[in-house]
């Protein structure tokens, strides 16, 4: 009886450790970005207030509503090619763990209207600058590129969704 107990808890402890050691390895698979606020890691989703639209961090992708629908896109929408990420507040949803994120969009749009804005936020880094040419230099465009921060160029010259003034880095959240 007492060998029959001990299999058990050994069987029951193998388990477990094998069951913590799957969720850690599935629970975040992408980084924060740079313009991430700091102390959120784990964090799969952040809701963006100002643009109404949340940030996927592993996949890397925005989601809001274009056409009624839910999209996910490396890139915001034309109407927010101003809009500044490294100053717009990010509300961390630290309480939400699904692939749909936008299910409560109500309850947050009401919580966390636009112009919301929190306890103070610093970024993860610093916002990449500009070269002497007035366009976005290398470093800065790799940074901004692998830092998720996408362009969508198809605004006659303007460096796409997300940008403010020539540098590259405009207002989003």
């Amino acid at each position: 009886m007492k060998t029959l107990k001990l299999f058990l808890f050994g069987a029951a402890l193998f388990m477990a450790v094998t069951a913590q050691a799957q969720l850690s390895v599935s629970v975040n698979f992408g980084s924060p970005p740079m313009w991430g606020p700091v102390g959120y890691t784990e964090a799969h989703y952040y809701y963006l207030p100002d643009v109404e639209a949340y940030y996927d961090v592993p996949s890397e992708m925005f989601i809001y509503q274009s056409g009624g629908l839910w999209v996910h896109r490396t890139y915001l929408p034309t109407r927010y090619r101003n809009y500044d990420l490294y100053n717009g507040y990010k509300v961390v949803m630290t309480d939400y763990h699904g692939n749909t994120p936008y299910t409560h969009f109500k309850e947050y749009r009401h919580n966390y209207a636009k112009g919301y804005r929190g306890p103070a936020q610093h970024n993860i880094g610093a916002r990449p600058s500009k070269g002497n040419s007035g366009n976005i230099d290398r470093h800065a465009y790799k940074e901004l590129s692998h830092g998720k921060v996408k362009y969508n160029n198809s605004n006659n010259g303007n460096k796409g969704n997300g940008n403010k003034g020539n540098h590259g880095n405009g207002k989003k959240k």
